[in-house]
């Protein structure tokens, strides 16, 4: 095994390590996952994951593989247990996904269709971040730290560094650790104000 395949195989094991307590919390009814949210990260994943392998990113792509499975078994879950309050805010958020992912399919150009995944995920996370503002404790929030971990090492396993490799692992670093912030910051805010209230 060479130093990159290490690194795919370290970032692929978090990808799945990441996924164990926020599943745990969703049976427990701990967790109340977006539904939209996780069909829209499901879907881009694969597109992600197959965009990675069409540009040859080897091990950097293989968290991705995992975690596109992953993400629709939340979904799954989600239709179940997860959040029911939907706002007109998610159902144009939705559509807005679903008006990029129908353009993907006819950009034919891998490095436009790649920023749309990214610019898709971000309206993705909307109805999470909505939800997560009022209701912070109904995260997982070692699963997104997990995430951004393994986000950021399966960087440094893409065999071949390019826009298309590099572009969605990345915004999922960052976009991961804002949302750590969030819930962070917001849980502070909460407990703050229940305190003094």
């Amino acid at each position: 095994m060479n130093l990159k395949e290490i690194l795919g195989a370290i970032a692929t094991v978090i990808a799945l390590i990441s996924y164990i307590p926020y599943i745990r919390d969703i049976l427990s009814d701990k967790t109340k996952p977006h539904v939209f949210t996780w069909l829209i990260w499901g879907t881009l994943t694969l597109i992600g994951f197959l965009g990675q392998l069409s540009g040859n990113a080897g091990p950097g792509a293989w968290p991705s593989g995992l975690t596109t499975i992953l993400c629709f078994l939340i979904f799954v879950l989600a239709l179940k247990k997860g959040s029911k309050n939907i706002v007109a805010l998610d159902v144009l958020m939705l559509l807005g996904a679903i008006a990029s992912l129908f353009l993907w399919f006819f950009v034919k150009q891998p490095t436009l269709a790649i920023i749309l995944v990214v610019m898709t995920d971000a309206m993705g996370f909307v109805p999470t971040v909505r939800k997560s503002w009022h209701k912070p404790q109904e995260e997982t929030l070692s699963a997104f730290v997990l995430s951004a971990i393994k986000h950021f090492i399966s960087l440094f396993a893409i065999r071949s560094y390019s826009l298309i490799t590099t572009l969605y692992p990345a915004y999922l670093v960052i976009a991961n650790i804002l949302f750590i912030s969030l819930l962070v910051s917001r849980r502070k805010a909460l407990i703050t104000s229940q305190t003094s209230g």
